[in-house]
């Protein structure tokens, strides 16, 4: 394989196919509270029916930063390699095994609140390098994750940036 990964990801990207994944559990008030405990995050809205309804909530809701928890390990997705997992691996093929996340974007479109059920589908979305860093040479790949609830309504997103990187490849 070249050591150029830019055209198997470019096609990657002109594919535009997702991986999905469907949260095993609904958002609920117990999981709140946890995430709420582990946050040390104490907005009453997320833990107080009465506050969220006065705030013109029906229940309780989700922190928004929370929003990718739901969906993050669900043990019944099935076993597939999706275009990510495939321009992850070109890039360690190509030379550039090592990497670091570099920054987490999420917009949120409302907040959560029992019972949703979120899909998340995850594509490919840009590609730049490469480029000379600190680290090394190295690749930007930016994943987009879009969330929707159990009506197809867009929740939020999450774009997630990450360097693939080669120290051996570093300007001195």
């Amino acid at each position: 394989m070249s050591n150029d990964p830019t055209v198997k990801i470019g096609e990657i990207i002109a594919a535009g196919r997702e991986r999905v994944s469907v949260a095993r559990d609904a958002v609920n008030r117990p999981m709140i509270h946890h995430l709420c405990d582990a946050m040390e995050e104490r907005n009453p809205i997320y833990l107080d029916p009465a506050a969220a309804r006065a705030a013109g909530h029906p229940d309780v809701v989700s922190p928004p930063s929370a929003l990718q928890v739901w969906n993050m390990i669900n043990p019944s997705d099935p076993e597939v390699e999706s275009d990510v997992d495939r321009a992850y691996a070109i890039l360690a093929e190509c030379g550039y095994p090592n990497v670091v996340a570099v920054n987490c974007d999420q917009e949120y479109d409302r907040y959560l609140s029992p019972g949703d059920v979120l899909t998340a589908t995850e594509k490919v979305e840009t590609f730049v390098g490469p480029k000379q860093t600190g680290l090394g040479e190295g690749y930007f790949i930016t994943t987009l994750t879009s969330y929707t609830d159990q009506r197809g309504e867009r929740v939020g997103t999450m774009r997630f940036r990450t360097l693939w990187y080669n120290p051996a490849k570093r300007s001195s």
